[in-house]
């Protein structure tokens, strides 16, 4: 039997429920990453300059079989925050437009779209979303309420952030191209997390982290764009990329793969990864840890008075889960719960509403589950959570 526990470098002491936040790195995978940068150190310049093209390819063509979309319509980034930012200062939008999204967003993501609109003159517009959502049609009919004449693009997650819920992604693709608008999509929590099938889904942009669920060293991430415009895109840096002899027929692996001098490394890791989750049978993992959010958190809801912010299966659930909370001080409350119970779980505010957010992983176990409970109790003798 694996002991999973024993796969991670996680701190032994600590009751780590939120793998959401960054993932993990298995020691194997870590190991790889080290060795990728022995590679470098050894030889920098031969690395830099002539093997690196070779060695990123490498890694884009298995995470284009991964994601089931042609190579050539993906680059590797740092993060989803570096490929949004070079997506939506390239957006040709402008004074009077509008681009449609959910009030479920992710906090970083809202400030991105804010500040270029403020600079272009385009509206964000969240479109308030009702919790708890009741299906997916009610979902979808008060999202598209939110559509006018100036709507030019949309926007929304695949999974959220503060509230884990999975988004029906797919039919907002099939919609928002009928109505001719640009489709953004921000997929950071989806990699290794549910499947995901890029050229079933119709979208334009789509940005997701390899060092979340798919367990890669930090600084692992892609961009995906779609053939109609992914030489609409500026580079984030102006590099020897920009406007380069042809080195090949795809311009949007040389503007935005190779930026000024820095570590690939963790770019490098993604055969490893994918290698890792064969070599244990990753799929079957994830269904375990599905399963448990749906029929063993039943205990965390009771406690806390609250329920679920969706139809509890798996359309809308995957690995993580959050539980609406009442508490009149979410810093403290996030603090206690580390320094004093050892359990490491974010306390997310979002709308006016607090949740605490479970992430399910291979090393949890039931008495995780149990400690959480016990010291919910133990906080709402306290005063803390009401």
């Amino acid at each position: 039997m694996i002991n999973y526990k024993e796969l991670f470098l996680l701190d032994e002491q600590t009751t780590f429920l939120n793998f959401g936040s960054f993932g993990a790195c298995p020691k194997e995978i870590f190991q790889a990453y080290q060795e990728w940068q022995l590679v470098l150190e050894r030889q920098p310049v031969k690395f830099i300059a002539e093997d690196a093209f070779q060695y990123v390819q490498d890694s884009i063509d298995a995470l284009a079989e991964f994601v089931n979309c042609p190579s050539d319509n993906l680059v590797l980034v740092t993060n989803p925050s570096y490929a949004f930012n070079a997506v939506i200062r390239s957006l040709e939008l402008t004074h009077g437009d509008e681009v449609l999204s959910t009030s479920l967003e992710y906090g970083a993501m809202i400030k991105t779209w804010e500040y270029y609109g403020s600079r272009k003159g385009f509206t964000f517009k969240q479109q308030q979303i009702t919790l708890p959502i009741a299906s997916k049609e009610e979902f979808l009919n008060e999202f598209w309420s939110g559509y006018t004449s100036r709507t030019k693009a949309v926007f929304l997650s695949h999974i959220t952030s503060a509230t884990g819920l999975i988004l029906p992604v797919e039919e907002i693709c099939i919609e928002a191209r009928k109505r001719g608008l640009i489709i953004v999509v921000d997929g950071a929590h989806v990699p290794g997390h549910i499947p995901l099938d890029l050229s079933r889904l119709d979208v334009d942009y789509y940005t997701g982290a390899c060092h979340k669920w798919m367990m890669a060293p930090k600084g692992c991430s892609f961009l995906y764009a779609a053939n109609s415009v992914k030489d609409y895109i500026d580079p984030m840096v102006i590099s020897w990329g920009y406007d380069a002899p042809l080195k090949g027929p795809n311009r949007f692996f040389d503007y935005h793969q190779f930026n000024g001098t820095r570590d690939l490394s963790a770019f490098l890791t993604v055969r490893d990864t994918l290698k890792f989750r064969k070599k244990y049978d990753w799929e079957n993992v994830s269904k375990k840890c599905r399963s448990f959010i749906l029929n063993e958190t039943s205990p965390i809801f009771n406690a806390l008075s609250s329920s679920p912010l969706a139809p509890f299966n798996e359309t809308f659930f995957a690995q993580m889960c959050s539980f609406p909370i009442r508490t009149n001080n979410p810093t403290l409350l996030k603090q206690k719960l580390l320094y004093t119970h050892g359990i490491e779980i974010p306390v997310i505010e979002q709308n006016n509403q607090i949740y605490i957010r479970i992430s399910w992983q291979a090393f949890n176990e039931q008495k995780d589950a149990d400690k959480l409970l016990e010291a919910i109790f133990q906080l709402q003798k306290e005063g803390l959570l009401l």
